[in-house]
């Protein structure tokens, strides 16, 4: 009661105040780390929901390789999250993009070693790290700056490693010798680890013989619980085949593989070897990504017929060769594939010879193939056979992406079609 001694009339209570839980973090999870940093001075309640674990599980963070006024506080910005959020994080993504000047890489280099540092110790949930297109062998990261950040690098993964199911340093383009360094770290103290999932493509630099170093192989033969596995053509070799068949037999599920025409890919894999990691890894599918690497006689050596492919992925990019053909591939190749193979992918230059009639017949061969992509001069009338075939059933086809530039005229006609 008031003075007067009339009931006084409590005070209308907004909404907001009984917003429950689980929306209010749905809110939040929608802003920006300075939305949410305003919106945590509200109220007590909203400041707890500020340090909701589920808010930061996920995080990417990016660096500008270029000098900015823009991108300035990008470095500290990073390292004040992980001091402040760190210990949530379970999936980290991390990427520096194009770096312009050593000045730029060293801000870089000192920036990780806080921010893994950090992470080493307040952080016991992480689960994916990924650092990509690093480029380390490039002139801007002097022997030094690139010195500690591996070391760096390496003295985590050495702390953390136990927790990690997923490891992407996809493009840090190492030594054989310091590539190794960091896989090894995995397993520190330990005789193994049990990363899932790693992603090594252009983990080494171009050029080198991967396949060739038994201290590469010694590395993966670290591994015991590899579901998904990602790396250059360069570091097949049977050695490795035998090591995934006796470590990884019971899991292995998918084998991404990229050939590059400037990675060495001469080296002898025999057929047995591919024959029984597929026999004991029962459910391994296997795509390839092939860049510049065009010529029958160089695919025929890789795409073994005791291989179980899934997709093949076949980009010319600026390769030219006026007595290339690419019929042989097509007719004699790929279906040997017919039963396993699921998706195709085509980018090539071919405005010397018609392949509407081989690509036609490949399709109506491959019984499981349900993408197909293609950009190439056709006959816009393949088109309408291939949407025929599949509309009488002869063929698996569920979606269906062309760029062609047509034969008879200067026309170019782009779509994607899904059954």
């Amino acid at each position: 009661m008031d003075e007067e001694g009339e009931v006084s009339q409590p005070q209308e209570q907004s909404c907001w105040a009984t917003l429950p839980d689980v929306c209010l973090r749905r809110i939040f999870w929608w802003l920006g780390d300075r939305d949410r940093s305003r919106a945590a001075l509200v109220c007590r309640k909203w400041n707890q929901m500020m340090y909701s674990a589920d808010l930061w599980r996920y995080r990417t963070i990016t660096f500008s390789g270029r000098p900015s006024r823009v991108h300035a506080s990008e470095f500290e910005s990073a390292l004040w999250y992980v001091k402040k959020f760190g210990r949530y994080l379970e999936h980290l993504e991390i990427k520096f993009l194009n770096p312009y000047n050593a000045v730029l890489t060293k801000k870089f280099q000192v920036t990780m070693r806080g921010l893994l540092s950090c992470l080493g110790k307040s952080n016991n949930r992480l689960k994916s790290l990924s650092i990509q297109h690093l480029e380390l062998d490039r002139l801007v990261w002097r022997n030094s700056i690139r010195g500690s950040l591996i070391k760096s690098l390496s003295f985590f993964l050495k702390k953390m490693g136990k927790h990690l199911d997923h490891l992407s340093l996809k493009g840090a383009r190492l030594t054989v010798e310091q590539g190794c360094h960091i896989l090894n770290s995995l397993s520190y103290l330990r005789n193994e680890n049990l990363t899932s999932d790693l992603n090594i493509e252009d983990f080494f630099s171009h050029h080198l013989a991967v396949y060739g170093s038994s201290q590469f192989n010694k590395a993966m033969a670290t591994f015991r619980n590899l579901t998904f596995l990602t790396l250059n053509y360069n570091c097949i070799s049977d050695e490795l085949l035998e090591t995934l068949s006796d470590n990884n037999a019971g899991t292995l599920r998918t084998m991404n593989i990229k050939c590059h025409v400037h990675d060495p890919h001469g080296q002898v894999v025999w057929g047995m070897s591919w024959a029984k990691l597929a026999r004991q890894a029962s459910n391994l599918k296997v795509n390839f990504f092939f860049e510049r690497v065009m010529k029958y006689e160089r695919l025929a050596r890789i795409l073994l017929q005791e291989i179980p492919v899934r997709s093949i992925s076949l980009r010319s990019c600026y390769f030219s060769d006026p007595d290339w053909s690419m019929r042989p591939t097509l007719m004699d190749l790929l279906p040997t594939f017919r039963n396993t193979l699921q998706k195709l992918t085509f980018e090539f230059n071919n405005n010397h010879e018609s392949l509407d009639e081989q690509l036609h017949l490949l399709i109506l061969a491959c019984r499981k193939l349900f993408y197909f992509k293609i950009w190439a001069f056709l006959d816009v009338k393949f088109v309408e056979r291939i949407l025929k075939s599949q509309e009488e059933g002869q063929c698996s086809l569920r979606t269906l992406k062309f760029y062609i530039h047509e034969t008879s005229q200067l026309h170019v006609f782009t779509e994607d079609v899904y059954f």
